[in-house]
């Protein structure tokens, strides 16, 4: 059977997607099986990607990237349910990243 494209799945079938890549996740770490742990979380941040909006996230802000305490993410431009960017102290390399990774930065003081 063919597998559908991310892109071509209902809602419902992204979030039983997600939960299915995050118990064979699960499974994968339990087993010490790091590589296929990493590649099944970020194929669930692929699928999260696709149960946002794109539009949110905007050319020129900064987010925190989901999951790494202290880095932050600057956009130059969105292509697809991928912001292109660099990471802030990083090593200045543009890269693309899932959407579902980024973070809006919590407003301080109102």
């Amino acid at each position: 059977m063919q597998q559908k494209r991310y892109s071509e799945m209902t809602e419902y079938e992204l979030q039983q997607e997600i939960a299915k890549l995050h118990e064979k996740a699960r499974k994968a770490e339990q087993m010490g099986m790091v590589n296929e742990f990493a590649v099944l979380e970020r194929k669930a941040a692929m699928a999260k990607s696709y149960l946002l909006n794109p539009e949110d996230f905007k050319p020129g802000d900064i987010y925190q990237i989901e999951g790494d305490p202290g880095a932050y993410f600057k956009i130059y431009y969105l292509n697809g349910v991928f912001a292109w960017g660099y990471r802030l102290n990083g090593n200045g390399k543009d890269e693309a990243l899932p959407i579902s990774m980024l973070k809006k930065l919590e407003e301080t003081g109102s």
